[in-house]
C-alpha cells in the first residue's frame, strides 16, 4: 500500500500534520513557496511517495481559498503563457516517479529550487528597473516563461515542490505582491487538479489518504484567515524577502533530509 491511513499515525503526528495544513492556508493566502515546510513535514511523518499524494487534496482545499480571496488580481496572459509548458513538466515528472527513489528526487528538486533563488537574486538586484508582467510577451519573456514552466510542473509533480519555481518565476517577472498571489492562486488550482488523475493512477492516493485527508483539511481555513490578515501588513521587499527564504528553506531541507 502506497498510502497512509489515519489510524496508522500517532496524536503528536497528527499534530503536525494538522500545523503542515494550517501553514498550507497561510502560505496560499500570504507567502507563497512557505508550503515547503509543509511538505517537510509530511514526508517527515509519512512515507515519502504517500506524502505526496496526501498532501495533494490539502494544496487543492488551500488553492480553492486563494482563489476565493485573490480572484480579481490574476494576470491571465502569463497563465496562458505557462500552461503547455507545465504539461510537459507535469508528465516528465510522472515519468520520472516511476523509476526516481527518493534520494534522487529530493536531491534534483533542492538543487533546482536553490538555483532558481540564487537567479532571482541576482536578477533583482542587477535590474535597472521593474519589469511590468506584461514582459511575458518578448521572446526572452516567452522563454523563460517555457524554462520556468516545465520546472514548475515537474516539481509539483514529482513532490508538490512547485510553489518555489513559480515563485521565483512570478517575482522575477515583476508582479506585485497582490497580482503574484491571484496569478498564482489560479494556477495552481488548475495545475494541482490536473494531477490527480496521475497521483490516483501511481497509487499515491485513495481512500485511505483521503480519509486521512478529510480529518486534515478543516485546519487549511484559519491558516487562510491569518495569511489575509497579515497580508495587507507585509510591505512588498519584506513579501520578496520571505518568499526567497521559504525557497531557500525549503531547498536546504531537502538536500540535507
Amino acid at each position: 500500500m502506497n498510502t497512509m491511513t489515519l489510524w496508522h499515525i500517532s496524536g503528536w503526528e497528527f499534530a503536525a500534520l494538522a500545523a503542515a495544513a494550517l501553514l498550507v492556508g497561510f502560505s496560499k493566502t500570504a507567502v507563497s513557496g512557505a508550503n515547503t515546510v509543509s511538505l517537510a513535514i509530511f514526508a517527515a511523518v509519512l512515507p515519502a511517495r504517500a506524502s505526496t499524494g496526501a498532501l495533494l487534496p490539502i494544496l487543492i482545499a488551500g488553492d480553492v481559498l486563494a482563489v476565493l480571496t485573490y480572484r480579481r488580481h490574476a494576470h491571465w496572459p502569463t497563465l496562458w503563457r505557462l500552461f503547455p509548458a507545465v504539461a510537459v513538466g507535469v508528465v516528465a515528472g510522472t515519468v520520472f516517479l516511476e523509476w526516481a527513489d527518493d534520494g534522487i528526487v529530493r536531491t534534483s528538486i533542492g538543487a533546482i529550487l536553490l538555483l532558481m533563488a540564487g537567479v532571482t537574486v541576482w536578477r533583482r538586484r542587477t535590474a535597472d528597473a521593474e519589469e511590468e508582467p506584461d514582459s511575458v510577451a518578448t521572446r526572452a519573456g516567452r522563454v523563460k516563461a517555457r524554462s520556468y514552466g516545465v520546472l514548475g510542473g515537474f516539481t509539483t509533480m514529482v513532490a508538490n515542490a512547485g510553489g518555489p519555481v513559480m515563485s521565483m518565476y512570478l517575482l522575477s517577472a515583476g508582479f506585485r505582491k497582490l497580482g503574484f498571489l491571484g496569478t498564482s492562486a489560479f494556477f495552481f488550482l488548475i495545475v494541482n487538479v490536473s494531477k490527480v488523475p496521475f497521483s490516483v493512477g501511481l497509487g499515491l492516493i485513495d481512500a485511505h489518504s483521503l480519509l486521512l485527508d478529510l480529518a486534515l483539511v478543516v485546519f487549511v481555513v484559519p491558516g487562510a484567515f491569518i495569511g489575509k490578515w497579515a497580508v495587507n501588513r507585509i510591505n512588498q521587499r519584506l513579501f520578496e524577502r520571505l518568499v526567497i527564504a521559504a525557497t531557500v528553506l525549503g531547498a536546504v531541507q531537502l538536500l540535507v533530509r
